[in-house]
């Protein structure tokens, strides 16, 4: 999950900076979930941005995973 979400932010980070306003409104959300991220277009934001994500990512498949294998016990 870390990696994936890692790389689903990275790549829409990449493609605003080069390319401007694609998912802007995205990362502007992003930006009131992660401290410190601020949706603007700097290579430092983007790594930024990266981090939280697979962190983000790692913590929610942890969790999900944790949840999943306590209640396929009790079935």
């Amino acid at each position: 999950m870390g990696i994936l979400w890692g790389a689903a932010v990275l790549i829409v980070a990449l493609i605003n900076l080069i390319c401007g306003h694609y998912g802007q409104y995205f990362l502007e959300l992003l930006s009131s979930w992660y401290p410190g991220y601020h949706a603007t277009h700097s290579i430092v934001e983007v790594v930024i941005v990266t981090l939280y994500a697979i962190v983000d990512g790692l913590i929610a498949g942890a969790l999900f995973a944790w949840l999943y294998n306590r209640l396929a016990r009790t079935v």
